[in-house]
């Protein structure tokens, strides 16, 4: 029987270096049989060299679209927006299962070239516990920018600059390293935060990227679930002068911190990292902004406030993107188990599952949708 191709694609997205495989993976599926094309790329993390060194074959950007039907094509981020119908089974986060603006135009591509969405997003073992998410790094990330905030806040009126991918974890603990230290002389102490949701994937990224930029354990509250049984708000946030929200909800809780709480004298609080960055859910537990941030303008300032520190929001929706290389390291490595049983993804559980819920998807989109 032939091997089973997989076609890594180029990511199109606006500064998008993240990879779904890595020369390291790659190396595993080539090992296990499999047969790997990559598309070169400029954005991508990693150098084309590494994949060709792991045993991947380089093929031209775009060349995914002109691949024969039976190799599968593996992404990370949304495909562009475009019309042409797809033939191929694809493998990436695609975001039109939660009817997203546009979703049926996007979904609709598939079965409309007799093609397969697997979703990463919805990809879970029999738990119902997600294979792989970027969890951690996007807690690691919110939680280092936010120390950056602080610091600058307290050194410049003007906003927060943009910022760009970093080449490594290290690079950017020395820049937030610098930071806090700039905030230290002018505060004359080191600030205290409050990480909710600190036991999960996302919060135990931000903890981790709070003690190795020097953050000593008692300017660290930890809060999960137990801490916020009693419902919020909660006066621990406004004395604290950043709050990392790694908290992703489907239904309403009582909020943790809303305008109101904000309007006390003594608030300590200065920014705000939403990492789960719900900007206009009805279930978000932050309902103090409404605009989603971006690399380029990281903060968004909350407004009417009568005293204390000036405020700022970070909820930038891909912040894992500030460490891609250890992002995708991560990522890729979870996802392998999975991966290596593509050559027979009908019968794998865990691909099965996916599938079973793109038809069910399907089978909601308008009639209109699939007749373009």
């Amino acid at each position: 029987m032939a091997p089973t191709v997989l076609h890594l694609r180029s990511e199109t997205k606006h500064l998008e270096h993240r990879s779904a495989l890595t020369p390291a993976t790659t190396a595993e599926l080539i090992k296990a049989g499999y047969v790997v094309n990559v598309e070169r790329s400029p954005e991508r993390i990693f150098d084309d060299e590494e994949f060709e060194k792991a045993g991947a074959t380089l093929v031209p950007e775009h060349s995914w679209v002109d691949a024969p039907k039976e190799h599968i094509i593996v992404g990370l981020k949304e495909l562009e927006e475009k019309d042409f119908p797809l033939k191929h089974v694809h493998v990436q986060f695609a975001h039109c299962y939660k009817q997203q603006a546009g979703w049926e135009n996007v979904l609709a591509r598939f079965p409309r070239g007799g093609g397969t969405l697997l979703d990463l997003e919805f990809l879970v073992d029999e738990h119902g516990r997600r294979v792989a998410a970027f969890g951690f790094h996007a807690g690691f990330a919110g939680a280092a920018l936010a120390l950056e905030v602080w610091a600058w806040q307290l050194n410049h009126s003007e906003p927060f600059p943009g910022v760009e991918s970093y080449p490594n974890e290290d690079a950017l603990i020395a820049d937030v390293q610098k930071a806090v230290k700039e905030g230290v002389a002018k505060a004359g102490r080191l600030p205290r935060v409050i990480v909710i949701g600190a036991r999960g994937r996302c919060g135990s990224g931000a903890v981790s990227a709070l003690k190795k930029a020097g953050i000593p354990d008692e300017n660290i509250l930890d809060w999960d679930m137990a801490e916020t049984a009693k419902g919020g708000p909660f006066k621990e946030i406004t004395d604290s002068d950043i709050f990392v929200n790694c908290i992703y909800l489907t239904s309403k809780i009582p909020n943790f911190v809303n305008k109101e709480s904000l309007q006390v004298p003594d608030r300590q609080l200065s920014v705000v990292c939403d990492v789960s960055a719900d900007t206009t859910s009805p279930f978000t537990p932050v309902p103090i902004y409404t605009v989603a941030t971006t690399f380029d303008k990281p903060t968004v300032p909350v407004d009417g406030l009568t005293s204390g520190p000036p405020l700022s929001v970070i909820s930038i929706d891909h912040l894992p993107s500030l460490l891609p290389r250890e992002a995708s390291e991560a990522f890729s490595h979870d996802l392998l188990p999975s991966l290596l049983t593509l050559n027979d993804w009908q019968n794998s559980p865990v691909w099965a599952r996916a599938k079973k819920l793109f038809d069910e998807k399907v089978a909601t989109l308008p009639e209109s949708a699939l007749r373009k």
